[in-house]
């Protein structure tokens, strides 16, 4: 199921699937994929987290997303799954960017902490304001934030829940552990 929508006069699809986990939802611009809505119980989760947001009408053309719903799906059955999507981040700041670029780079079944990703960033005492911009970030899983945890080795935070957090790392660890 698609919805299209207008936000600052541009269209916006939504796209609405059913993982192993639940429903998920992704919102793509012009400019690319701008978010990604964790699983929820219910499409009706899904639904209420994005007419919060904007008003949708409801469209069927799934083209816009290509294969991005099953991609996701493999990934939460457990496969090793490669998100090659423009992504539209122009809402955030120019920090927020710059971290979710280096966590980008954390690579599968692996784990940084805030403080690592401050460090790559040149700003060894920005490991909190590194946190927040990884608890704002709108693609989870495609810009893989559940991959930083505290320099301590605890798990942190994770806007998605921090049991969807640690089964997300332990998904990774064992495929990686297989391959």
């Amino acid at each position: 199921m698609l919805f299209k929508a207008m936000y600052n006069r541009s269209l916006l699809n939504f796209g609405l699937f059913y993982t192993c986990l639940g429903w998920m939802g992704v919102i793509y611009s012009p400019e690319g994929l701008r978010e990604v809505i964790l699983p929820q119980k219910s499409k009706e989760g899904v639904l209420s987290r994005v007419r919060s947001e904007q008003n949708l009408l409801i469209d069927n053309d799934l083209a816009a997303f290509s294969d991005l719903p099953q991609r996701l799906i493999s990934y939460f059955n457990g496969e090793k799954v490669d998100f090659p999507y423009r992504l539209d981040l122009g809402g955030a700041t120019h920090f927020q960017q710059s971290v979710w670029r280096i966590v980008q780079t954390i690579l599968y079944g692996e784990t940084r902490s805030y403080a690592w990703v401050a460090n790559q960033l040149g700003c060894d005492r920005a490991a909190r304001a590194v946190g927040q911009a990884v608890g704002k970030n709108p693609l989870p899983i495609i810009i893989p934030c559940h991959r930083v945890i505290s320099s301590d080795g605890s798990i942190g935070g994770f806007t998605g829940g921090l049991n969807l957090k640690k089964y997300l790392l332990s998904l990774e660890t064992a495929r990686k552990q297989t391959v």
